[in-house]
């Protein structure tokens, strides 16, 4: 089970020395967004991913995959492949701020996402001041959808970041 809370990033206030920090660099695509199977890069590794329907909580499951596997999968895939580098930033209570800071069509898309160990923490949380705005529940900001936008709609969602 995910349990996960969402967040805007004020870019002006990143975390100092971001490069210091652990990262990596994504690819990832879709075969279906609902629920969603996900393909990924995550370096020099390969992920299948399936994710149930849900918000802040949800059904998670990743298999390991080899790289002919995948390249033959992403030609399964439609829309937007997303392509990021993901910071992993420590925070308080050993929890994780994994950064993502957006290539490609979403260039100048910076989203923070912190994994809970259960929904009470999760609620509970209070987030650095440079976590902008709270958009676990806009279904907008989640990958899946991301990767079905059309570029129209991609510009558009970008002039109001």
């Amino acid at each position: 089970m995910e349990i996960e809370r969402k967040f805007l990033v004020k870019k002006e206030e990143l975390p100092e020395n971001l490069p210091a920090y652990p990262h990596d660099n994504l690819e990832q695509a879709y075969i279906i967004t609902s629920p969603v199977l996900r393909i990924r890069k995550k370096n020099d590794s390969y992920i299948l991913t399936y994710k149930g329907n849900g918000l802040m909580k949800r059904e998670e499951v990743e298999f390991p995959l080899t790289r002919e596997a995948y390249e033959k999968l992403l030609t399964k895939t439609e829309g937007n492949i997303i392509t990021k580098t993901r910071y992993n930033i420590p925070e308080k209570d050993n929890l994780i701020i994994e950064l993502d800071i957006f290539h490609g069509i979403f260039e100048g898309l910076f989203l923070a996402e912190v994994e809970f160990p259960d929904e009470k923490s999760a609620l509970s949380y209070e987030p650095p001041a440079w976590l902008e705005k709270d958009v676990t529940n806009e279904i907008t900001f989640h990958n899946s959808t991301l990767s079905s936008m059309s570029e129209a709609a991609v510009r558009q969602l970008m002039k109001t970041l």
